[in-house]
């Protein structure tokens, strides 16, 4: 079963905990303490509401489980948008503009890295996890080197960043959270 398919079926089951005037929003894959986590945000008027769902589209309960997996989603759409700077199709075409008028050193490596990059994010839907976080990080050092970044990583810089904000989701999630948590 694709991702995709996986989501559709998570959303079926999670559209039966909708309560009146509420309709589910969208469903982020997860994986995170060695365990499937689907994240179901649900809309109203009166604001989001959230629940977590385990593989089996059964409600999760356990409160840091559940804190995992925002953080987890949340961390990797920042790194999605930070990745190459946040503007990875603009870099590239640069760096093909780049070879065709100056052909620099080095641009070899700085075009093999961009594209290494594009080919390691992934459309939606996609599993965000650790591991998918470690190859958005280590092929953004290596486009930052490339492009002789030898400082501190802009990146890693972007992540921390943004720290805060993950936080705000997970106490989001945690405080809208549909069932009680423990």
């Amino acid at each position: 079963m694709t991702v995709a398919e996986d989501v559709g079926r998570v959303a079926g089951a999670a559209a039966a905990f909708a309560e009146q005037g509420e309709e589910l929003a969208g469903v982020l894959a997860t994986e995170t303490l060695g365990l499937r986590v689907y994240l179901c945000a649900f809309e109203s008027a009166g604001g989001r509401a959230w629940l977590a769902l385990g593989a089996d589209a059964e409600p999760l309960t356990d409160g840091r489980l559940v804190r995992e997996a925002a953080s987890i989603a949340a961390l990797c759409e920042v790194a999605e948008d930070s990745a190459g700077g946040g503007h990875l199709t603009e870099l590239r075409a640069r760096l093909a503009e780049l070879r065709e008028t100056d052909n620099p050193e080095g641009i070899d490596e700085a075009e093999a890295a961009a594209a290494a990059l594009a080919e390691t994010l992934q459309s939606e839907p996609r599993v965000a996890s650790g591991a998918y976080l470690d190859a958005l990080g280590s092929a953004s050092r290596r486009l930052e080197q490339a492009l002789g970044e030898s400082g501190a990583s802009p990146f890693a810089a972007a992540m921390q960043a943004a720290l805060g904000s993950v936080e705000e989701l997970a106490s989001d999630v945690e405080g809208n959270y549909k069932l009680p948590l423990g």
